[in-house]
């Protein structure tokens, strides 16, 4: 059996154990578990700040992207300087998710193989206040990630009318994500019912492009809305997170204006971005998802959607 290398490095002052560097994780293009602890390391800078008091599941690759994966809710053991927050289940007993509130941990983590990162839309120890509200355009054969396109600029156009901006990323994977930063008094009843509320005015407007129900026999040629990560139970790919698909695609942010261009050029492509273009992204223009952190927007009511949606 080869002999599993394994180096210890000083990260802010922790040490950290990364193994087997040299482990190709992404077979099509070469890409090994290095190459991947080397890029969270580089966009750290913005991540982090998404990351911090988020709970967190792993989602864990051990022999890369074309191996098995499995998800990983409970912090798996971890050096005391990892930190846990507690989430409870349905049944009343806690999950100790972990915390990826530095880089020592975000290496630590990623050594794992946990190649993604699935966050909550809460920070503890508010585990019951959503942050934004966050729409997943999925879109279903033959649909592409242009229609998506298409679906993204309307709910940005209504959520202009409502007064609300609104910041867009790449899945990394075949759609877009749309999320609405609220950081004021919410809660997930509220937002779940909004999000869902909007999905379905939007499949009313566009009943032949729209889709708001999760029935996957619904989906193609749609593009399904997904209101359903609004919940306190779900997680989504975080922002800056690599994918686990054949090339290291990026979860990463992109501009309206970017978007638009994509829809009018029908160029897919420029939506997509490997982990080396989304650092030159950065480089460039700095963390675009920066404003979903801080900036303050209260969630309107139902009946100021419902007039929004028929301004339309």
């Amino acid at each position: 059996m080869p002999v599993k290398k394994t180096t210890r490095l000083d990260i802010d002052g922790k040490p950290v154990e990364v193994s087997s560097l040299d482990k190709v994780f992404y077979p099509k293009t070469g890409f090994t578990k290095g190459q991947v602890i080397d890029y969270y390391v580089r966009i750290s800078p913005v991540l982090l700040p998404h990351l911090k008091n988020r709970p967190i599941t792993l989602k864990r690759y051990p022999n890369g992207v074309e191996g098995f994966f499995f998800y990983e809710k409970a912090c798996p053991p971890h050096p005391e300087w990892v930190k846990t927050t507690n989430v409870a289940r349905s049944d009343g007993t806690d999950i100790p998710y972990c915390l990826m509130n530095g880089l020592p941990a975000l290496v630590w983590a990623v050594n794992l193989a946990d190649l993604e990162l699935h966050t909550f839309l809460h920070t503890a120890p508010a585990i019951d206040r959503p942050q934004y509200l966050a729409f997943d355009l999925d879109p279903g054969a033959p649909a592409d990630v242009l229609d998506c396109c298409r679906v993204a600029l309307r709910i940005k156009q209504l959520f202009d009318e409502l007064g609300l901006k609104t910041f867009a990323k790449s899945s990394g994977s075949k759609g877009l994500q749309i999320y609405v930063p609220l950081n004021t008094a919410a809660t997930y009843e509220k937002t779940k019912a909004f999000a869902h509320a909007v999905a379905e005015g939007l499949e009313r407007e566009d009943p032949k492009g729209v889709v708001s129900k999760m029935l996957k026999a619904l989906r193609k040629g749609k593009v399904l809305v997904d209101w359903s990560q609004n919940d306190d139970h779900k997680t989504t790919v975080s922002v800056y997170s690599l994918r686990a698909k054949d090339r290291p695609t990026v979860s990463a942010p992109v501009t309206w204006e970017e978007v638009a261009t994509a829809l009018k050029k029908k160029n897919a492509k420029a939506l997509f971005f490997e982990a080396g273009e989304a650092l030159k992204r950065v480089e460039k223009k700095g963390d675009l998802f920066a404003p979903v952190l801080t900036l303050k927007q209260k969630l309107p009511s139902l009946k100021m959607l419902e007039k929004a949606l028929e301004k339309a």
